[in-house]
């Protein structure tokens, strides 16, 4: 790993978290993910799956956790299994975990190497109910794929069908969606590294330039600052492809008068950031690319304020929804007749504002969390209202990443990464 060592405390109290949420007379087991293969003998880089993790800090593949805060063995209440090191992995992979260096990773005193779980797992089971099983239960998420958890609960179901099976997404959903002050910290280093790419841009960009030739300034800036890279694929879109709200090709050359949308965000220490900006090729907004840039930059501004404890995301979207339709009235993209025809489930600002405005942000980019609880101090969301108007080449969209608070509006991670048009405008020509 790039990063610095993260404090135990964080990975003990998320896990206290955790237990204060379970039921009595169980034991919950969380597995890390898979190293994929592509083809032939080719992988992905291998990426922790963030549950473990968010509740260890263990970030090497084949590990498992399994908690059982009633064991009659205070030694079992907490224990890692590792892959056992030895000289030919030393040579061939590098480092691994040692019992000793676990500890001061995870906070976790007992460990045992990976070929002893099978028996030391039986005899955990015998002392409870119920097994908390983890699953993917993010709203979007894409379960095609069969994980080393998926294997888990097959096998567990198998060889011990007598023990009641219980969710663990749910209480992962709302202590992940909590942030601790190490993790914000955390997510503030991610954004601190994203504005040095951006800083690094706006003394780059320049009419000829290439789409990718910018995501290269980026990546190489990410590595620079102990970055991973991207925390997402990134997109860099010049001209019309900014109204592709998922445009990836980056493979067009920057023109003379367009604006580039970037919806770019390094990692740190696995937590994400997420931030959008548009500049201008030339250095310079025309009046209209202004006038709409500065339409979504109020719209985001006030969307923001909307983000305190006790809001429900459903309305809070809406409220977004009514102030991007003042906007789109205002720059003459829809009219009275627009509104008054609108149909309820599709209303007349979604032709130019088709996506949502917020989302939750942590160890994933869109993190998981309870959509339909009142948002409570501590939680993370993106902000990020945009317009695009395929018809005239352009798509603003602009973002950053808050943490609610107690009271007062929410801390803004990316408060320092220039936003204002005439500031962006500044910097290019300085």
């Amino acid at each position: 790993m790039k990063y610095d060592r993260i404090k135990k405390d964080l990975f003990i109290a998320n896990r206290a978290s955790f237990v204060n949420r379970m039921d009595e007379n169980a034991l919950a087991v969380f597995n890390s993910n898979d190293i994929f293969p592509i083809s032939a003998d080719s992988t992905m880089p291998f990426q922790q799956h963030r549950d473990i993790f968010h509740l260890s800090g263990v970030d090497q593949e084949e590990s498992i956790l399994v908690i059982s805060p009633n064991s009659k063995n205070e030694a079992h209440r907490e224990v890692l299994f590792l892959k056992e090191t030895n000289e030919h992995i030393a040579v061939w992979e590098g480092e691994k975990l040692t019992k000793e260096a676990a500890f001061e990773v995870a906070g976790i005193k007992t460990v045992y190497w990976l070929n002893q779980f099978d028996t030391i797992f039986k005899q955990m089971m015998v002392e409870v109910d119920s097994i908390y099983l983890n699953t993917n239960e993010h709203l979007r998420a894409d379960t095609t794929v069969q994980t080393r958890d998926d294997r888990f609960i097959i096998k567990v179901k198998q060889d011990y069908p007598s023990h009641q099976v219980r969710r663990s997404a749910p209480i992962m959903h709302s202590i992940r969606s909590l942030k601790h002050a190490i993790e914000i910290d955390l997510m503030q280093t991610a954004c601190n590294i994203t504005k040095k790419g951006v800083e690094r841009l706006l003394g780059f960009v320049k009419p000829g330039v290439w789409e990718y030739e910018i995501e290269a300034e980026l990546i190489h800036e990410f590595l620079c600052n102990r970055s991973q890279g991207f925390a997402y694929t990134p997109i860099v879109a010049s001209g019309a492809s900014a109204c592709v709200l998922h445009y990836i090709e980056n493979n067009q050359q920057c023109k003379d008068g367009d604006v580039i949308l970037l919806d770019v965000g390094a990692e740190y220490a696995n937590y994400a950031s997420d931030l959008t900006r548009c500049i201008p090729v030339n250095g310079r907004f025309t009046d209209r690319q202004k006038a709409i840039y500065n339409s979504v930059l109020h719209v985001k501004n006030e969307a923001q304020k909307l983000l305190v404890p006790g809001a429900i995301m459903n309305e809070y979207h809406k409220e977004v929804g009514s102030l991007m339709e003042a906007e789109l009235v205002k720059l003459g993209l829809i009219d009275s007749t627009d509104i008054k025809n609108q149909d309820a489930a599709w209303p007349a600002y979604k032709k130019y504002f088709m996506h949502g405005t917020s989302h939750f942000i942590g160890l994933d980019t869109h993190d998981i969390g309870h959509w339909n609880q009142p948002i409570e101090a501590g939680m993370a969301f993106t902000c990020e209202p945009g317009i695009y108007i395929p018809e005239e080449g352009i798509g603003i969209r602009l973002e950053d990443d808050l943490v609610v608070q107690k009271s007062g509006g929410p801390l803004n991670l990316m408060g320092d990464i220039p936003i204002e048009a005439d500031h962006i405008e500044s910097i290019m020509n300085s």
